[in-house]
């Protein structure tokens, strides 16, 4: 039988794509703006309300791992629509549920571009979900960042450990930076 992305336990994930940081890249907008360009030609434009970069790589100036994160709100009705999923899965992407954890409702997500055999192509990774969910709080995050590019290199500075740390546990390296994040947006919300 042949294994899929789906058979990949944990440590499979953690081994075969392990964290990796790569310094700043110009060219990750355009890689962002094709690959928005290809959604909205192939997917039912009705499907979204915008489509966003962020992430690290929209974030200039700093290391990131070479994913290219989208942000694709939605309309509530349309959140876990199987004609919605069967759309992204035309162009290549896997679905995923995010299940509900920590003050963030479930939400889909789809990746694409990782294989079996560890080998990257450009990695993307789609959010989508509507917009009162609590995982839109990434983009102001990101903008406070962009703005902010001090406190922007102070992220890098941590990611940067926590990779060294973490390099084989992605859940490591997520909840490390969660503080953090925590933090910036107590920032971005004073300035406001």
């Amino acid at each position: 039988m042949t294994k899929t992305l789906y058979d990949l336990t944990r440590e499979d994930w953690n081994t075969l794509f392990p964290i990796q940081l790569s310094n700043h890249n110009k060219n990750w907008k355009h890689i962002f703006e094709r690959e928005k360009a290809n959604i909205i030609k192939n997917v039912d434009n009705s499907y979204f309300n915008r489509i966003e970069h962020f992430g690290s790589t929209s974030i200039p100036n700093i290391k990131s791992k070479a994913y290219i994160d989208l942000f694709i709100e939605i309309p509530k009705e349309l959140l876990f629509n199987k004609e919605v999923i069967k759309s992204f899965e035309n162009l290549g992407y896997t679905y995923f549920e995010v299940p509900e954890r920590e003050n963030i409702q479930a939400y889909m997500s789809f990746g694409k571009g990782y294989n079996l055999e560890g080998k990257k192509e450009q990695i993307y990774h789609i959010h989508m979900c509507p917009k009162d969910n609590e995982m839109t709080q990434q983009l102001k995050f990101r903008d406070y960042l962009i703005d902010n590019p001090k406190r922007a290199k102070e992220y890098e500075r941590l990611k940067v450990e926590l990779a060294s740390k973490h390099k084989n546990d992605r859940g490591a390296y997520v909840l490390g930076k969660t503080n953090f994040v925590k933090e910036t947006l107590k920032l971005y919300y004073k300035k406001e």
